[in-house]
């Protein structure tokens, strides 16, 4: 396994007059790539052929690493580069979903800004649930097979997804019916059905507020809030109820964006603690814990009762509806302050205070 040690020895060959930030050109990219450039580093990206456009459109890397799949990172040849650029890796969602946690704690050898351990926690559905009860955070029930379904349910599929796949049943029978739908529309495959996460669908607001760790500073920062745009889901009431039992549609719920969200007040103090207790307890989990961003999934239901379902230890593409407009971190820091930004800020202090091996491991 890759250690902290380890990437201490690599930083000690860079120049940390030339770090660099880099990413995958996915997700995220956009955000990560603005904020860096905002305090003042270079941008490298690895990215897909068919993805340039992207960032031809909006010039902010610096370096495109053409790859014809992002698998081609766990390689020598590009880390050694990537070594020579100074970089540092920002992880987003789509590092958990086209490599493997073992993959990134065992083949990445380029400092990354995050801690690897907890990207591992993160894509099992049975540590998530372990860290965020013992952080004291109200959870939904969970099934250990389909056939204990007695409520309302909604079925997941482990890791950075995107919802693909994911719906609702209320039984045994409507499970099988529907996981069965959703191999014919070749959203899931046969051999998901060991792998789906069975969990409680609370009825309320989903709500995901993202906080960012800061090493440096010993704190935890609100800095973010959003709502996801989902398809079908979101669509389907469009169509009148009498149709929706016509044509027995079943929605999944695959993001297409996001939304800003501003919670009322009262809310705040709850969220807030929330960020604190997940992090205190991810430090005795996988020490020092929680490195920069991270985002708690939940759902508000009418009594304002606050239900996570679910932890991502890493930037979050809701984050992309702040890039310059956070309420949240505008309230810390003033104007055009966004997660991708403050990412490169704590990098950039870290530097100055000669830290960097603390937080890019």
């Amino acid at each position: 396994m890759i250690t902290a040690e380890d990437m201490a020895k690599v930083l000690e060959n860079y120049d940390l007059k030339k770090i660099a930030i880099g990413t995958l050109g996915s997700h995220s990219s956009l955000n990560i790539f603005k904020g860096a450039k905002e305090e003042g580093f270079r941008t490298v990206c690895v990215c897909k052929e068919k993805d340039a456009i992207m960032y031809q459109k909006f010039p902010l890397a610096d370096e495109l690493i053409i790859v014809k799949d992002f698998t081609e990172l766990l390689g020598e040849e590009l880390q050694e580069k990537l070594r020579r650029l100074n970089v540092v890796l920002i992880p987003h969602g789509s590092f958990t979903a086209y490599l493997s946690t073992d993959q990134l704690q065992n083949k990445l050898n380029v400092p990354m800004f995050g801690n690897r351990e907890l990207l591992h926690w993160e894509a099992d559905r049975k540590q998530q649930e372990e860290w965020l009860h013992k952080a004291g955070l109200r959870l939904p029930a969970t099934f250990k097979s389909p056939d204990e379904i007695d409520r309302l349910t909604i079925v997941k599929l482990p890791g950075a997804k995107g919802g693909k796949g994911y719906f609702l049943c209320n039984s045994p029978s409507a499970f099988y019916r529907k996981f069965t739908e959703m191999v014919a529309r070749r959203l899931l495959t046969e051999e998901d059905i060991d792998k789906v996460h069975l969990q409680e669908y609370a009825l309320g607001v989903n709500v995901y507020p993202s906080y960012f760790s800061s090493i440096i500073k010993n704190d935890v920062e609100l800095l973010a809030m959003d709502r996801r745009y989902e398809s079908a889901v979101d669509s389907i009431g469009k169509i009148p109820a009498s149709q929706q039992l016509e044509i027995d549609v079943n929605p999944t719920y695959t993001v297409v964006g996001n939304f800003p969200i501003v919670l009322r007040e009262s809310l705040l103090p709850e969220i807030m603690r929330m960020g604190d207790n997940v992090h205190k307890k991810a430090r005795e989990l996988a020490p020092p814990g929680i490195i920069g961003p991270f985002c708690l999934e939940t759902v508000i239901t009418d009594d304002l009762k606050i239900f996570t379902f679910e932890i991502s230890a890493r930037i979050v593409a809701g984050t992309n509806v702040g890039i310059g407009t956070s309420p949240y971190a505008y309230l810390r820091y003033g104007e055009n302050v966004y997660m991708g930004r403050r990412i490169a800020m704590e990098i950039k202090e870290a530097i100055k205070v000669n830290r960097l091996n603390e937080i890019a491991v």
